[in-house]
């Protein structure tokens, strides 16, 4: 029996789970085991595997189709996977030779127990590598700024329709092609340490570390290798992209006087963690509606002792009134500005779910709101470019009748540069990232994060009786 790669049959069983629902592209390549017995290379093909055909799968589907002699035929997943694989490999890949693309696809057609198909997986990706050969000449030699403008046809071609055309109403043609093309490209990896002796460990075990572009405690992975290292393995290195950091610094700026904050939404923690840090004489409660995914959160925040209370807790239904300081509540949400880093959410999300997410995350905010002391504040964020989950849902808390008033996050992010949190640079860049509302609105790529919503809301106090 013929030889498969152990990078491509990981990927080819990761697309297979994927496709049926049974996990995350992320968190399969995060946690399988067997990613953590590869080598570098292989870790990085499974990665750029997964991740490239789920970014390219609707043109990659087009392709595949168009080759069948029979185009609407129904075929089973595994041959799917396999031809989706062996497809992008010929048409993105230029360093991976024809023939290893396509005999490993056949030889994992046969190992999924499907021998009869393997003829037609050949037979397609020997077309498809034919077309593919015949373009790539055509294109030799051209400047790289024309191949590129080339990509953005492509890259919106590989988004839902509906999408795209939200996006070009919202934000005009050419920011839209722009996150499109960005959502196809491999995200920036940035990373947070424990302490800065931990940087330094990094560093020695041969890691290339750059600085965030907006955060003086985000560091960019560069070059080499991070997930082989004790540090990481330890948890004493998160990868967290910096917009993420962002929301919790921000949180975190605003809370150096209190004494109870709320993580409504905590899981997977990341940004819990921030705030205890940021904040190490408050008491923190981080609730989680899943128990599984709560078991991991008190994992990971269990080095702070009691100072950080894990609760199993729905957020929509929260019932503290005025016990916190601070609340932030970075909801779920649709996750369209991470669409490079989880790019399956853009085949499994309906224009029918925003509502549906929008109503929850009203509740939520709204249980956060009532959380808070008067005076108190709530950080409200998503990882959504969508106004219903963003700028709707924060119109709708306060035509509510709740009477919290809107903090302009501009100040803040004057007073996060003062004390070093954000770099000079950084919160320069983020200054047009600022709504005339004065919510902040980072679109993915623009500053090297994935897309990010966060708005700020303070809850009034009582008026004194007359």
């Amino acid at each position: 029996m013929a030889e498969i790669s152990i990078a491509r049959s990981a990927a080819h069983a990761m697309l297979l789970a994927v496709e049926a629902g049974l996990g995350h592209s992320d968190d399969l390549l995060r946690d399988d085991p067997l990613m953590a017995r590869m080598s570098d290379a292989d870790r990085r093909l499974t990665t750029t595997l997964v991740l490239g055909v789920l970014r390219w799968q609707i043109s990659l589907d087009q392709s595949i189709r168009a080759s069948l002699s029979k185009p609407q035929a129904k075929l089973d997943p595994a041959v799917l996977a396999a031809l989706r694989l062996g497809a992008f490999q010929l048409l993105h890949l230029d360093r991976i030779p024809a023939h290893a693309a396509i005999n490993e696809s056949v030889e994992l057609t046969k190992r999924s127990g499907l021998r009869s198909a393997a003829g037609l997986v050949n037979a397609v990706l020997r077309k498809i590598g034919s077309a593919a050969g015949d373009t790539k000449s055509l294109i030799s030699g051209q400047e790289a700024e024309k191949i590129e403008r080339a990509l953005a046809p492509a890259a919106l071609a590989a988004h839902p329709a509906w999408l795209v055309e939200r996006w070009t109403k919202f934000f005009g043609p050419d920011t839209a092609g722009a996150i499109c093309v960005f959502d196809q490209s491999e995200p920036v990896h940035t990373v947070r340490f424990a302490s800065p002796e931990v940087e330094s460990e990094v560093i020695e075990s041969g890691g290339g570390l750059a600085p965030g572009n907006l955060l003086t405690a985000a560091r960019i992975v560069a070059s080499g290798s991070i997930t082989h290292t004790l540090a990481f393995h330890e948890g004493r290195v998160r990868f967290q992209d910096e917009g993420s950091q962002l929301v919790a610094e921000l949180a975190a700026s605003v809370s150096k006087e209190s004494k109870r904050i709320l993580d409504t939404c905590a899981a997977p923690g990341g940004k819990t963690l921030i705030l205890a840090e940021r904040n190490p004489d408050a008491q923190i409660v981080a609730c989680e509606a899943s128990r599984s995914r709560l078991k991991h959160l008190c994992e990971r925040l269990a080095g702070f002792g009691h100072r950080v209370e894990c609760r199993l807790a729905d957020a929509t239904v929260l019932t503290f009134d005025s016990e916190f300081d601070l609340a932030l509540a970075d909801v779920p949400c649709s996750g369209t500005g991470t669409l490079g880093r989880n790019p399956e959410i853009r085949y499994r999300l309906q224009p029918e779910d925003l509502p549906r997410q929008a109503e929850r995350q009203r509740a939520i905010l709204r249980c956060a709101l009532r959380a808070v002391r008067p005076d108190g504040r709530v950080v409200y964020s998503t990882c959504s470019l969508e106004p219903e989950e963003n700028e709707q849902v924060i119109a709708s808390a306060i035509s509510e009748g709740s009477g919290a008033r809107i903090i302009p996050l501009g100040t803040e992010l004057e007073q996060m540069r003062d004390h070093r949190v954000l770099t000079h640079d950084g919160a320069d860049r983020l200054k047009p990232c600022l709504t005339p509302e004065g919510f902040l609105r980072l679109l993915p790529g623009a500053l090297g994060t994935d897309g990010f919503f966060i708005a700020m809301l303070e809850k009034p106090t009582p008026a004194l009786p007359s």
